[in-house]
């Protein structure tokens, strides 16, 4: 039997019951939000209700998504199929949950990880505190996956190194000529900008290549 959409949330001196708002979204035009849409559905989330956006996650700013803001009131419960449609950066995430539950007095329910549910009544103080508890969990590992990420290619980097790769733009073929100027210069018979002007190159770009060449020949 499908849950009602409308939750009686508060006490017997309450005159509002909370409403179920559900969210849905994907990242591209030709992605389909039909599986999520059927879960909020489920739930119990009336049609009407549903809000949707095809835009990316990188922020807060889509257009279904503020509207959706708009219509939220305390007591009301917004649902999500999992955590990742809200957005996909976790500190995001934290930061617009504990506006939405604790500014906005707003419940948060996330089908696909039960734990992610702050609704009164289901475990009042408890059951926020617990949601809470593991958002900030799954922050951390989401911080620890990205250095990881970055560990492994920062030691990708330096045994290619090691090997001899090199990274970056290929550095061009030094100009014919290039070698009498910088002997010229060097000696003072040439001014900089007259020894790059020989070379058909800036004066910096010059400058640049004397200075690595003179490293190179102290190495």
């Amino acid at each position: 039997m499908r849950q009602s959409s409308r939750d009686v949330t508060g006490t017997a001196g309450d005159v509002r019951e909370g409403t179920a708002y559900g969210y849905a979204r994907v990242s591209s035009r030709d992605q389909n939000l039909d599986r999520q849409i059927d879960a909020l559905l489920g739930f119990g989330v009336e049609e009407e209700r549903i809000f949707s956006d095809k835009a990316s996650g990188k922020d807060f700013c889509r257009p279904s998504y503020q509207r959706l803001m708009r219509r939220l009131r305390p007591r009301d419960t917004l649902v999500v199929k999992s955590i990742d449609r809200l957005g996909r950066s976790y500190d995001d995430i934290i930061e617009e949950w504990r506006r939405l539950t604790k500014d906005r007095g707003v419940s948060v329910v996330v089908l696909d990880m039960p734990l992610l549910d702050t609704r009164l009544g289901q475990g009042g103080l408890t059951g926020e505190f617990i949601a809470d508890l593991v958002l900030q969990l799954l922050s951390y590992v989401a911080q620890l996956e990205r250095d990881s990420i970055h560990q492994r290619q920062a030691e990708g980097i330096a045994a290619a190194q090691a090997r001899g790769v090199r990274f970056g733009r290929p550095r061009n073929k030094t100009p014919e000529g290039f070698e009498l100027a910088r002997e010229a210069f060097l000696s003072g018979r040439l001014s900089g900008s007259a020894a790059a002007e020989a070379c058909g190159m800036s004066r910096t770009t010059f400058m640049r290549w004397v200075r690595e060449k003179n490293l190179g020949d102290a190495g």
